[in-house]
Order: C-alpha cells, then structure tokens, then sequence
C-alpha cells in the first residue's frame, strides 16, 4: 500500500451512504472502550473528588465570608464545564491519531461505514463526558443553591452552552487529530488550545475593561460563556442583556462542526497529515484553513460592533460641567417602610414591605424604586446585587392620594452591620431636566457569623459520590475483565 493512498471502497463517494446501523455499531464500540474499558470513569473519580473538596472549602468560608448561593452555584457550573471540555478535547484528538498508531484505524476505514458516519461516532463519543459531568455536579448545585429560584434557570442555560462548548472543542480534537501525523502532535496541539482559551477565564475583573478587554470577553467562546452564566447566576441580568456573549459558543460549534462533518470527515485518510481537495495526489489544499480563517473573521466582524459599543460605555465622553438644569416642580412623594432593625445570622434572609404615596395634587410620573445596602463596618462594600434577586422595582404614575406597596427580600451575605434604606427616583419630564429622589427611613441589620459541623449539608454528598463512583468503576472493570476472558477462551476453543 502507497503511504499516500486513501483507502477507497466501493460505494464511498459523495451520495453513497453504508448501511445506516453501522454508526450506532461503531458509537456503542467506542463507549464500551472510554467507559469501561477505559480511563474516563477514573478521571470523574477526580473531578468528584474535587468537586466534593472545593464544595465543602467553599461552605467553610462562607460562614466567615459568606459566598452567595447563586455565587457557588456558579462555580460549581462553571468547573463542571472546563472539566467537561478538557475531557472532550483529549478524546477527540486522541479519536484518529491514536487509533492510526494503535492500528486500529485501517480496519476501521475498511469497513462498509462511511467515513462521515466513522467521524459522526467518534464525535458523539467525545461529547459523552459533558452530560455526565453535568449530572455529577446536580447534587452538588441542588445542596449550595440553598433553594434559590435561579437553580432550573442556571442549569438549563449550563446545558445548552456546555453543549455547544463541547461541540467546538470535541470537534476541533478531531480535526487536529485528522491532520496530525503522530498522537502526541494532536494532543499538545488541541491541550495548548484549550489552555489558550481558558486561562482568559481566570483573569481578574480588572484584568477585563477596555477595549481589547471586552472584546476578549466575546471572541473568546470559554470566556465569553463564563461571563453570560455569571451575569446570569450571580447578578440576576436577563438573558437578553447579555445576549451578545452566545455569538461565540454559537458560531464556534456551527463553525468547527461545518468544517469537520463538510469537508475533513470525508477526507479522512490512514496516513494523516495536511487535508487535501479532489484526487489525493494532487497539492495540498489550504481550504480548511481557509474555512476556519474565515469563521473566525466573521466572528470578529461580528463582536467588533458591540465591543466598541462596550468600550464607549466604559469610557464615556466627559459631561459639560457648565451648568445643571432645574429641578423645577417635584412631586410630593413619601416612602414608607415596616421594618426598623433586624438581627440575623449569615445564610438568613429578611423580607419587608415599602410603601410609596403620592400626597401631592398631581399626577406622578414614572417611578422608580431602588435598594441600597451600606456596610456600617470597616469591610468591603456592598453589592446589592448579591445580596438581593431584585433590587428596582418600576411603579406606574399615581395619582393624588394612591398608593403602591412593594415587597423585598434581603439575604444576610456577610457579618457586620449594614443600612438597608430604599429609594423613590421620580421619571424626568424631559431630556434637559432632572429629578429629586426621595430615601425612606432605614432597616439596621446587624448579621452575626453562623457555623455549622456540616456546612451547607454538603457532606453527604462529597462523601458520597465519589465513593459511589470507585464502586461502579470496580464493578464495570470486574464485568469487562470477566467478558474479556470469556471472549478469549471461546476464541481458543477447538
């Protein structure tokens, strides 16, 4: 055999299809030998573990410096997801270059499969470690949310970036692997992109402003996920806030998938090596290249808008200081409040009511009322957007003598003693005027410290997955074992 053919078989080319079952033959194959037969459950041994570790850590530190629920919640998320695709990538450029030097690849390419339908297996084997990885962290999410509302919302958003990560980063292992000429190439290729694109996750919010900032934050698909879950999770935005931070997930799963089932998969050769056009003696081609080139411009073009629109949020024009324009007729508005102190602990929550009236002669405007959270202590200050789900809350104009009643909720996040006091921002009647907001008395909140032996009822838990885990991983090495020997002394038998 030529080192340069490509093994052809009959009814291979471009509307032949082999028989529709062979794919969920060879899928079934490559399961049995990641699951079972290979490392992969081992490797979820450790995440658990470490899941279990960083859960547990997290909890004894928020009873000095209390994590919000939805804070956890997101980093639990947000490991599952870069454990999930650093198992997908190492399985995708393990996928062809490894079976090319196990020798396992030629009789592959033999059978009566396609070679679409050889890479469509493939892939959905490197993207099996993703829903497991998200179902080992379920119960860990479930046990930190503290049975915060935002729980369905998170994991449903997690699954559908996840997948599209997954989808990116499997993938593009495969195609690394496809054009490699030795395993270890494809494997410090497709690590060293994977790194390249999550160390952006780990940089500190400072790190992140400006131009070249924001536009990092969208490009980069890891760090653009993790910046929408975190809005998401941690500061209660809308989806549609921080629609623009999908682009990347989005486009990079169409993108890499395009490339690989399109154009590399039916190109799939024994020997590796650059992808090629037409005949495969002819020059190599530059099209794959060409094509991924081309995704990632339009990306750019795409994120380029919106992050000079971000970079002009962040860095807005001065305001002329000449002069302010009059407040002219305010409204007599007054706000009252049903709560004037509370003690609690870390973890407790305190609800109250407030009570906007219009005493005046006129109709309001448009109101807006808005939670303000002072620390009274030597600590940090407060973010209200950790310690509340809502921190404004819109009322239609009243009219002379009505009355609009709103209820909050206040999570006690950290010890110390705090302010919680409201305030009424009349609507402007024009742009070249302004308003006179109104605060209402406050709420002293003193929280206390709060620990607990078995933080969060976490413990449990990170006993009792991983132990769960080694057993299942010991039962299923029994049974591939047995089935092994078995298989062997049939095939020795006269």
């Amino acid at each position: 055999m030529n080192s340069g053919a490509v093994i052809d078989r009959p009814g291979e080319g471009a509307g032949a299809r082999g028989p529709s079952g062979l794919w969920w033959l060879i899928l079934r194959k490559e399961l049995a030998d990641l699951w079972i037969g290979g490392r992969l459950l081992p490797l979820l041994i450790i995440f658990a573990i470490l899941m279990s570790v960083t859960s547990i850590l997290n909890e004894l530190e928020s009873q000095v410096s209390l994590i919000p629920p939805k804070e956890m919640v997101f980093l639990t998320l947000l490991s599952s997801i870069s454990f999930a695709m650093l198992l997908s990538v190492v399985i995708g450029a393990d996928s062809i270059s490894g079976e090319r030097e196990r020798a396992t690849l030629e009789p592959l390419l033999l059978s009566p499969a396609t070679r679409r339908q050889i890479v469509i297996a493939k892939l959905l084997a490197a993207l099996s470690p993703w829903p497991i990885a998200l179902l080992l962290s379920i119960p860990y999410v479930v046990v930190l949310s503290k049975g915060d509302d935002i729980l369905p919302v998170a994991l449903a958003w997690t699954a559908l970036l996840g997948s599209l990560l997954a989808v990116a980063f499997a993938g593009f292992g495969m195609l690394v692997s496809m054009w490699s000429r030795s395993n270890r190439t494809s494997l410090f290729v497709s690590l060293f992109v994977y790194l390249l694109f999550l160390v952006p996750t780990q940089f500190p919010g400072s790190a992140q402003k400006g131009a070249l900032g924001y536009a990092l934050q969208q490009v980069d698909p890891m760090q653009a996920s993790s910046e929408f879950l975190e809005k998401l999770i941690v500061n209660n935005r809308a989806p549609q806030e921080r629609f623009t931070y999908l682009v990347a997930a989005i486009l990079s799963a169409a993108v890499i998938a395009g490339v690989l089932l399109l154009y590399a998969a039916p190109r799939l050769r024994l020997e590796g090596g650059s992808p090629r056009l037409g005949r495969p003696r002819r020059r190599p081609a530059r099209v794959g290249a060409l094509i991924v080139v081309a995704g990632l411009v339009s990306l750019g073009a795409l994120v380029a808008p919106q992050s000079h629109a971000l970079a002009s949020i962040a860095d807005p024009a001065p305001v002329s200081q000449a002069s302010h324009p009059a407040i002219g007729d305010a409204p007599s508005l007054e706000i009252s409040i049903d709560m004037e102190y509370a003690a609690v602990k870390t973890g407790d929550s305190i609800e109250f009511n407030t009570e906007v009236t219009n005493s005046g002669a006129a109709t309001s405007p448009k109101l807006l009322v808005a939670m303000n959270i002072v620390n009274l202590g030597k600590g940090d200050p407060v973010d209200p957007e950790d310690w509340s789900p809502e921190r404004t809350q819109r009322i239609d104009p009243l009219e002379p003598g009505e009355r609009a009643e709103q209820s909050w909720k206040v999570d006690a996040i950290l010890d110390g003693n705090y302010m919680v006091y409201m305030t009424v921002i009349p609507a402007p009647g024009a742009v070249d005027a302004t308003s006179l907001p109104i605060s209402s008395p406050g709420i002293h909140m003193t929280v206390a410290a709060f620990q607990n032996t078995n933080p969060g009822g976490v413990l449990p838990i990170a006993l009792g997955i991983p132990i769960a885990l080694i057993v299942l991983t010991l039962l299923l090495r029994r049974y591939w074992r047995r089935d092994r020997t078995k298989g062997a002394a049939s095939d020795s038998a006269p």
